[in-house]
Parts: structure tokens; C-alpha cells; sequence
């Protein structure tokens, strides 16, 4: 069939973004506008705050990603919008923007998962690279701020379908990251930073017990053969606690407090300024914290994919940009004969490409949304 040009846009949590994507496998514009500087003084996302940056900038943001293109509202073909999950008020940004397009162009709009996005980042960049021969069942494990899931992916002709055969029953693994970063004032998003100091701490330094997970999640639904099989769950408040534990016991406050004193006189800190304040208990701590965050979501996985005979293995979702579980799957999986597939580090946090990439198949099979869909902030994949 001929090419088809599908602007998408994503606006779950606090990424206003808009890009152009031919037939799923080519990123023809990516535009990304940030909210860091935003939420950086509350050491997280608030909801109303990022409502209303996503109203002020998405306008620009859709208009530059066409121009990038090359592009118009006319000449594309179709539009693509995140449903969910996500913030309700942010999703509804995005969604009354799409809708307000599709109508008045008269163009299909159709409504993506986030978390399929983030699956098909991977396939998208895959494509580009001319590999159009990957391996299947796929385990996809999508780790960010606010999920933690493992799907088994399968895909026939055009369809897919996904599985999830393991999910956080707390805590996802980025929202920890950021939560201890809080805590050690290590700034915002504090993810990206505890990556970077981790280099000067002892990883073995702190011992954290990994999570026991005996019985099945009680909010669990299925069907009978579903809950007879096999879950690989993740839990990540009990480490976060432990990190608590071991401020008040090593009496780590008063370095906290310095710590952050120190660094809100910088306008914009970097890993440099942090390390310059942090002594070399707390970086022994943080190396230690990352180190067992890591060691249990590759052994889970790779378990996971022993158990489902998975022949290919994407890790995708803002955490996967992290340098260390990078490497650690590379080297587990590589010793079982696993290949695994990461997106570009662009692509690994949340954008509009994979939105567009990941609406393709429902645009081919003409699968589109009615115009009275609305925001679904805890959307389920399946």
C-alpha cells in the first residue's frame, strides 16, 4: 500500500510532544517540549502544573513538528493520540487537541496505549535500521516512572497482541529512583542522576534484600488458565523505605540538608555540583540502591523469558536509558543467547514518534477511534 503519514501526539505526564512518522518505520519530525524546569522545585510531577503546560505549548509543538516534516494539517494522513494510561488532566490535552484536528480536517484519528507506544519505539528504530526480521514471542519489559510491566508480544500478519505476565505491585522502578533522589536532595528527575553518581560508590557497600512476592496480586483479574500461570511482579516500596532507614540510622540528614542548601544557589545543578556536596557514605548508597533496583529487574525478566520461551527481549520506557541495567542485560542476556533490543535514549522516554509508530497497524487494518473516546488514566494493555 502506499505510504502513509501519521502525525502522533503524547501528552500523558509532562512531555508535550508531536512528531510525523511514515508507515511506522520512519521518524520524518520528533519534537519533545519538557517540563523539568516546571516541576524541579517540588521534586516531582504536579498534575495541574503539567495540565496546564501541556495547553500552552502543544499548539507549537505539533506546528513545528509538521514544519520539521515538511508537512501540513492537509497533507498527513492520519492522526494518533495517547488514550492512556497517564494523567487524566494531561491526556485530556492531547485528546481535545486531536479531536479538535481530525474533525475539522476530516482525518481518521486514532487512539494509541502508551505502553504499546513504548514497545513500538523499539520496533520503530528497529526498521530504520533495516531489521525486518525480528524474532517472535517477544518479552517486552516497559520500566519508567510509572510502570514496571512485562508483556509477551506476539504478532500475526498485521495484529498484535500483548500478555502482561507481570507488572510493579507498588512502586514502579523509575518512581523509586525518583523518590530516593528526593530524599538525598539528588534534584529532579532523579533518575538520570543516580545513574551518574553511582560511578563513585561502592555498589556492594549497602546490602538491600530483594522483595519476597509469595502469593498472587489480590486486585489480579482473569480468566482461570490466566491465573494459573506463572507472574514475574515487581514490588520497589520496600527498597525505597530501606533507603529511609539507612538515612535516620547513619544520620544522613544534616548532609541532606547541606546538600541541598548548597545546590538551590545553582540555577541549574549538574552531576558535578551534586558530587562536589555528597559525601562518600551517600554515594556508596546510591550505588548500592541502583545496584539492587537492577540485579532484580534483569533476573525477573530474564526469568520471565525463560519461562515463556521468549526469542527476543525489548527493554524500553524511561528507565532503560539507565547505563548500568543497559549493561547488565546485555551481559545476562548474551549468556543465555538471548538478543536483546533497547531504543535510542531519545526514544526510550516519552515522545510522539512511537505514538504515530505504534497507530499504523490500526490505520492499515482502518481501525480508528469514535469521536466520543475519551482520556483513560489507567488504561490497560492487551
Amino acid at each position: 500500500m502506499p505510504d502513509a503519514y501519521i502525525l502522533g501526539i503524547e501528552s500523558s505526564c509532562d512531555e508535550t510532544a508531536a512528531a510525523v512518522v511514515r508507515s511506522g518505520e520512519q521518524i520524518v519530525s520528533n519534537v519533545v517540549f519538557s517540563q523539568i524546569a516546571t516541576h524541579q522545585p517540588y521534586g516531582g510531577v504536579v498534575p495541574e502544573l503539567a495540565s496546564r503546560e501541556h495547553l500552552r505549548a502543544i499548539v507549537p509543538v505539533v506546528r513545528k513538528a509538521l514544519a520539521d516534516a515538511g508537512h501540513t494539517f492537509q497533507s498527513i494522513d492520519a492522526l494518533a493520540v495517547t488514550q492512556g494510561p497517564g494523567l487524566a488532566g494531561a491526556l485530556l490535552v492531547g485528546i481535545s487537541y486531536a479531536k479538535a484536528l481530525a474533525f475539522g480536517l476530516d482525518k481518521p484519528l486514532i487512539a494509541v496505549n502508551h505502553l504499546e507506544g513504548h514497545i513500538h519505539a523499539v520496533l520503530l528504530e528497529e526498521r530504520q535500521k533495516g531489521n525486518h526480521a525480528l524474532k517472535f514471542p517477544v518479552l517486552a519489559l516497559v520500566v519508567s516512572g510509572g510502570h514496571t510491566h512485562l508483556y509477551l508480544v506476539r504478532r500475526e500478519d498485521r495484529s498484535w497482541s500483548y500478555q502482561n505476565i507481570g507488572h510493579t505491585r507498588d512502586d514502579a522502578a523509575g518512581e523509586a529512583f525518583d523518590k530516593v533522589a528526593k530524599l538525598l536532595a539528588l534534584g529532579y528527575p532523579g533518575g538520570p542522576m543516580i545513574d551518574k553518581l553511582s560511578t563513585h560508590g561502592d555498589p556492594k557497600a549497602v546490602s538491600f534484600p530483594a522483595a519476597q512476592l509469595k502469593h498472587r496480586d489480590r486486585n489480579e483479574r482473569g480468566s482461570r488458565q490466566e491465573l494459573d500461570q506463572p507472574r514475574f511482579d515487581f514490588s520497589y516500596s520496600g527498597i525505597k523505605t530501606a533507603v529511609l532507614r539507612y538515612v535516620e540510622t547513619h544520620d544522613l540528614k544534616s548532609s541532606i540538608a547541606a546538600r541541598q542548601k548548597a545546590t538551590q544557589a545553582i540555577a541549574r545543578p549538574a552531576a558535578a555540583d551534586y558530587l562536589a556536596h555528597t559525601d562518600h557514605r551517600t554515594l556508596d548508597l546510591v550505588a548500592s540502591f541502583q545496584r539492587a533496583i537492577v540485579e532484580d529487574v534483569v533476573g525477573k525478566t530474564l526469568a520471565a523469558a525463560r519461562a515463556c520461551n521468549a526469542a527476543s527481549l525489548f527493554v524500553t520506557g524511561g528507565v532503560a536509558a539507565n547505563n548500568e541495567l543497559r549493561q547488565r542485560f546485555e551481559k545476562d542476556a548474551a549468556m543465555e543467547g538471548l538478543r536483546v533490543y533497547f531504543p535510542s535514549r531519545p526514544l526510550s522516554t516519552d515522545n510522539a514518534a512511537m505514538i504515530a509508530a505504534a497507530a499504523y497497524p490500526r490505520f492499515v487494518a482502518q481501525d480508528f477511534a469514535p469521536m466520543d473516546f475519551s482520556a483513560e488514566a489507567g488504561l490497560a494493555l492487551s
